[in-house]
């Protein structure tokens, strides 16, 4: 059986078009490609926007390739076996980050020496699913903002999300009330937080913007605040959507079993790639909890197809690789209105320029 001979990485960083913030003007990923030991080759990668790249880097270049060389080619098989050897160095985080890109490089070979796209391996279950419009656009004026959602109304979105945690209340309740009026009644609009609020903040924030008929409210609470998430939910009646920065099946599990959250947001790559994905999305199914991954739409809409409920997949705008000028083919993926459809290669069919 063909084992991995060789791993290699390369920086890639991005100027985004749109800044999601003063300090956040670049995307960072780390591309790792494997060699197996018949001499194939598959390409994946790890992402952090700005912050880690360069300590995830590390911890790909030096533990986890001195620990995958001569080992099975087989990602299922070698990420229990990794995760539990980079324990030590933490459980998530730059661990799991780090180890997506080899997993994501192991799925690619699959599909490669398959000669199949990783969608077909997976098996997929649905030829399009629904694409929301969101941005990162708490620093924008509300004119800036309104341009924005009328641009996502224009493009055919029937759900848009925007960012939330304003320091004065007013200045959210005055542009949801603007971004309603583009809208119109009958389409969605989430809102995002971030992390800003305390649980007192966040019942009475919601509480005033539930108003604007709210689909969801996103990371409402610190991302890792099971007790406080478990109280928000029994004070109000807008559903509550969080995982972006939940790192592991067990954490996702916890949330789901204590009744904390509504929608899960697991980040392929964040959670540790393509395998521990999929046993998230099982554990979603199971418990009947709504699944909606987070962001990287070239990655996550290829995933999205291969679910068994429909999803809404997240369309950062000027943003996705192909809007950032990131690859060297075109993306298997691409957005129609508010549908997004895979066109299948092999493998992943993401390689970057």
């Amino acid at each position: 059986m063909a084992t991995i001979a060789a791993v290699e990485t390369r920086l890639v960083t991005l100027p985004l078009a749109r800044p999601w913030g003063a300090d956040v003007t670049t995307m960072s990923l780390v591309e790792v490609v494997v060699a197996d030991s018949d001499g194939c080759r598959g390409r994946g990668f790890s992402w952090t926007p700005t912050i880690g790249a360069h300590a995830v880097r590390a911890l790909i270049d030096h533990d986890i390739t001195a620990f995958a060389l001569g080992r099975s080619i087989e990602p299922v098989d070698l990420w229990p076996a990794l995760w539990a050897h980079l324990h030590e160095a933490g459980g998530g985080g730059v661990t799991t980050i780090a180890m997506a890109g080899l997993d994501l490089a192991l799925w690619d070979l699959a599909g490669v020496r398959a000669e199949s796209s990783v969608v077909d391996l997976l098996g997929r279950t649905r030829e399009s699913v629904e694409v929301y419009g969101s941005g990162v656009n708490l620093h924008y004026s509300q004119d800036d903002l309104v341009a924005q959602t009328e641009r996502w109304v224009a493009a055919g979105f029937d759900a848009v999300k925007i960012k939330v945690g304003s320091p004065d209340l007013a200045r959210d309740v005055e542009r949801l009330a603007a971004v309603r009026a583009v809208l119109g009644p009958n389409r969605r609009l989430m809102i995002d937080a971030n992390q800003r609020w305390d649980l007192d903040r966040a019942e009475r924030a919601i509480g005033e913007l539930s108003r604007f008929d709210l689909a969801w409210i996103e990371e409402p609470l610190r991302a890792d605040d099971l007790p406080g998430h478990v109280a928000l939910r029994s004070r109000i009646d807008v559903p509550i959507a969080l995982g972006e920065n939940v790192h592991t099946r067990y954490r996702f599990a916890e949330f789901i079993a204590a009744g904390a959250v509504d929608i899960v947001q697991p980040n392929i790559v964040r959670v540790g790639g393509i395998t521990p994905f999929r046993q998230i999305a099982e554990l979603a199914d199971a418990t009947g909890t709504t699944l909606a991954p987070h962001l990287l739409l070239d990655l996550s809409g290829q995933l999205a197809v291969t679910l068994t409920h429909p999803t809404l997949v997240e369309s950062v705008e000027d943003a996705s690789f192909t809007d950032l000028g990131a690859l060297a083919e075109p993306s298997p993926v691409s957005v129609d209105g508010s549908r997004l459809v895979v066109d299948p290669r092999a493998g992943l069919g993401l390689h970057f320029a």
